[in-house]
């Protein structure tokens, strides 16, 4: 793996230098190699060599060495000294090299560091600020220092350290600016976000280098290890790690920023007293005991192999990259898919990094655009997609008739009231209504199904989870209601669409591919589709954000609900409409001004959490925790139940049944037999051949090319050319007790036959003899039997911002970390924070961090925006900034200025083209 650690501390800089080299010979200790300075700015100043003391501090502090005068025009308190960029080898590669005495190792890492600090090097820009220009300029040219350490940091003050052949390239924050002729600080902002890219090139230099020694390569999900060397050898040499995710563990640390920050705080100092020589003794010592215990050692590991793994080309490269890169997005940046692509062909022969790279430039499938600084793709078939869901959405404008010819009396006013007079007069196949999150969007949907069903009209209601469709919507009164993918499917339902309508809750929630479907479907049955979503809230989980492109690029009218009537609190109303209105900073620091921000110990991340909601519980306030990955979520409801059986809310008796934990891989990796390994579950979706539509299997053997399943009815070969038809867990178990709150996680049946939705919340109220369960719904009352080995269950205490989406608490409590994460977005802030009537609590390690997070939009590009060009983008511009000042005012029609009821006379249907 690369890291990238940034030094702004002259001191501390000089620190490291010193503890890392001590004695002025080749080898430190026999554990570390005296730094060499690299890199085109080294050559330039006349550097390039060993890595000094004198000249080490001199950079340190912005001096060119040869001159004693300053290096870069500025030097500035807090300045960016150097970037630490660190190549870590998979462990099972030190130790081949170490434990082992594989030397060969040593310098295939070298050249692979090397050769990727090259890319690194030409990609370094600096900032152009002359004249009033505000841009970076390429200068592909950087100055840095490499050492090479061959073990981690010891476990404590008495142990060995253990074998990890790692460098640290230290690169100085100096440039140099051939146009300008003049040394300037580096831009790192754009190497920082390519780190994966770099990533790959180094993982693939490095392994297609061992496998030319000889080495087989096994592929891991995030790297790779050495072939023959066991899980057992691996972990006996992983003891800081092992130790670092203990103490994770018991302070509920989740998260990679956290675990990093946590590795900094536990670091202790190498221990120089041992030579390499009687390190290896300490660690054949270790092996020998792990062999005598039973476990698997080296014995018999060899490094003559021959590597078994399939040959590929860089055609086979591109097209799971396209196929990953593109199940969840319609526009990808070319060294995402590029990483992808080396990604995939590690551990496999017969193609290079410069076969990858050509064969993607020469891929005539993918459109490549220049976005500023970035090369910015998609697909033809994926614009396509698009073109057609624009195209279905703009022939509807003006085929239907309106349902009324004049506005009813109405039972809603304001805002609400114009949308629904926009609705019920509107000639075009399409309305859009956007509300906001507590804006009445429930309320202002049974006016409109009770006025359409006033004109003969019954609508089909369906939303695109299952948990807003079966519990929400039918909770609401919606009886019928149901999931889009039902519909998709059903030909009962979609008969009921016959010179009808179809309302869709959640619509912002719909993906390119089923809005299109769903668009096709009300052409065909003549029918009018009614969207009823919010923009500004989260969008598909799959590729593109199918409402959105409807307003921004097809022009399909809004009608925007703004008034807010959840929140009871004018402050918390006021910062719930600032983020909705996009004026984050302005809703964020009222939150703060109120309470609402609390920064914590990361140490003790949950502990006022914790508290806080327990005591909401205990004053009888519906609440919601909040947390934004299932895994941090995790750690939490840990603690929460903790409280709880202190408390005696949840009984002391606790059962352990199976828990199924869904991995979410996409087609692609499904499709990879190197993402598999013994023990994980797979649950085929339909029937396919050898296995029914809802059966467990468990994976039993994986080779380089095949995954061999046992189940209920023998050994069956995984079809991965079927990847969309089964699902991927892994097996763990989940203990239980009287009380407990738990949500489910699969559309699925209980014992007897009931429904039982994804997202689905219930609560435990008895537990059989047998170990089944029987659960009971708060709302509904209902019953429901599980047997212990069902698995798609969790625990309901936390949920995801994604799943809250649609929720009503009086009190939500959010724990989000400062750290970068993908799940924290503008739109993920607003969804958590508008969730309640009463109150909301945040619970950070660093405000302005956290702040810095959550002013970014999560929205993805579609295809047709990318491709628009100055013809397309500044109308699109232009509607987003109406969308934005629609959204900071409250529409203020009343309803006592309406005519009175009169419904449309029934109307022949209109042709579609």
């Amino acid at each position: 793996m690369i890291r990238m650690v940034q030094c702004t501390s002259a001191e501390q800089a000089e620190k490291y230098f010193s503890d890392a080299l001590s004695r002025a010979d080749y080898y430190i200790n026999d554990q570390e190699c005296i730094g060499q300075f690299q890199g085109k700015v080294a050559n330039r100043l006349g550097m390039a060599g060993p890595a000094t003391k004198e000249l080490f501090h001199a950079l340190c502090w912005n001096m060119n060495p040869a001159t004693n005068q300053p290096l870069t025009p500025r030097t500035t308190e807090n300045r960016t000294v150097y970037y630490d960029i660190n190549f870590h080898c998979p462990k099972s590669v030190s130790i081949a090299f170490s434990v082992y005495g594989d030397d060969r190792i040593l310098s295939a890492f070298q050249d692979s560091v090397r050769e990727t600090m090259a890319d690194i090097e030409s990609d370094m820009q600096t900032r152009v600020r002359k004249s009033g220009q505000n841009d970076n300029r390429r200068t592909g040219e950087i100055l840095y220092a490499d050492f090479i350490h061959f073990t981690a940091r010891p476990q404590d003050d008495e142990t060995a350290p253990d074998p990890l052949l790692h460098a640290h390239c230290t690169t100085f924050n100096v440039t140099w600016d051939e146009e300008e002729q003049v040394y300037k600080a580096g831009q790192f902002q754009d190497i920082k976000r390519d780190m994966p890219y770099y990533q790959e090139r180094f993982f693939k230099r490095l392994s297609d280098r061992l496998m030319a020694l000889g080495y087989g390569i096994r592929k891991t999900r995030n790297a790779f290890e050495i072939e023959n060397i066991p899980d057992q050898v691996i972990a006996l040499f992983s003891k800081r790690t092992r130790d670092i995710n203990r103490i994770a563990k018991e302070n509920n640390i989740t998260n990679d920023f956290e675990l990093d920050k946590l590795g900094e705080r536990t670091r202790k100092k190498k221990n120089k007293s041992l030579s390499l020589a009687e390190l290896k003794q300490d660690w054949q010592r270790q092996l020998a005991a792990l062999e005598h215990s039973g476990g698997n050692g080296l014995a018999g590991f060899t490094s003559n192999l021959i590597n078994p793994a399939l040959s590929v080309t860089a055609q086979n490269c591109i097209d799971h990259a396209l196929l990953q890169k593109f199940e969840r997005a319609s526009v990808a940046h070319d060294r995402r898919i590029l990483a992808e692509a080396y990604k995939y062909s590690i551990g496999r022969s017969g193609t290079s990094i410069e076969a990858i790279t050509y064969a993607f430039q020469d891929d005539k499938r993918i459109i490549q655009i220049q976005d500023g600084k970035k090369l910015m793709c998609t697909t033809h078939d994926v614009l396509q997609e698009e073109k057609r869901m624009v195209d279905l959405a703009k022939a509807g404008k003006g085929m239907v008739s309106h349902l009324y010819s004049e506005i009813p009396p109405l039972t809603v006013e304001g805002d609400q009231a114009a949308a629904l007079t926009h609705t019920l007069t509107c000639t075009d196949r399409v309305t859009i209504i956007r509300g906001g999150a507590g804006t009445g969007k429930t309320t202002l949907t049974k006016e409109i199904v009770s006025l359409i069903r006033q004109t003969g009209i019954d609508p089909v209601m369906v939303a695109p989870t299952a948990n807003a469709a079966r519990s929400v919507l039918r909770e609401e009164g919606f009886a019928e209601a149901d999931t889009v993918a039902r519909l998709l499917i059903d030909p009962d339902m979609q008969n009921k669409l016959k010179n009808g309508c179809l309302i869709v809750d959640e619509a912002g929630l719909l993906g390119v591919k089923d809005l299109s479907a769903l668009l096709q479907l009300v052409i065909d049955h003549d029918a009018r589709l009614i969207l009823i979503g919010d923009t500004r809230q989260h969008s598909a989980v799959t590729r593109g954000d199918g409402l959105r492109i409807l307003n921004t690029v097809a022009g399909i009218k809004v009608a925007e609900v703004n008034k807010i009537y959840r929140q009871r609190h004018e402050a918390y109303r006021k910062a719930v409409s600032d983020l909705a209105a996009g004026s984050v900073k302005a809703g964020f620091e009222l939150l703060d001004t109120f309470g609402a921000i609390q920064e914590i110990d990361p140490l003790e991340p949950h502990k006022q959490l914790v508290a806080d909601y327990m005591a909401a519980v205990n004053r009888g306030k519906t609440a919601l925790v909040i947390s934004p990955t299932h895994k941090q979520g995790e750690a939490i409801a840990a603690k929460i139940r903790e409280a709880l059986k202190e408390a005696g809310s949840i009984g002391a008796k606790e059962t352990t049944i199976t828990r199924y934990i869904a991995l979410n891989h996409t087609e692609a990796e499904k499709a990879d037999p190197r993402q598999y390994q013994s023990g994980m579950v797979v649950q085929f979706s339909q029937n396919v051949s050898g296995a029914r539509r809802g059966s467990l299997w468990t994976v039993d053997e994986v080779t380089c090319n095949a995954v061999m399943l046992s189940g209920p009815t023998g050994r069956l070969a995984l079809p991965l050319d079927k990847a969309h038809q089964f699902s991927l867990y892994q097996k763990s178990d989940i203990a239980l007790a009287v009380g407990d709150s738990v949500a489910i996680t699969k559309n699925a049946f209980d014992l007897d036959g009931k429904r039982l939705n994804n997202g689905q919340s219930m609560q435990v109220h008895s537990i059989g003899d047998d170990n089944s369960v029987t659960f009971i719904n708060p709302s509904s009352k209902t019953m429901y039997r599980l047997a212990p080995e069902f698995g798609h269950i969790r625990y309901g205490y936390t949920t995801t911002s994604h799943a809250s989406q649609g929720k009503t608490v009086d009190e939500v409590f959010i724990s989000q970390g400062s750290f970068t994460d993908p799940a924290g977005s503008r739109e993920q802030f607003y969804v958590s924070v508008s969730r309640a009537r009463d109150m909301v609590h945040i619970y950070t390690d660093s405000k302005s961090a956290l702040l810095e997070q959550v002013t970014q939009s999560g929205h993805r590009q579609s295809a047709l925006e990318l491709v628009g060009g100055d013809e397309l983008m500044p109308p699109i511009g232009e509607r987003l900034a109406h969308m934005e000042q629609a959204a900071l005012r409250s529409l203020k029609t009343e309803t006592n200025h309406l005519p009175s009821i009169k419904p449309a006379k029934p109307h022949a249907p209109k042709p579609v083209f």
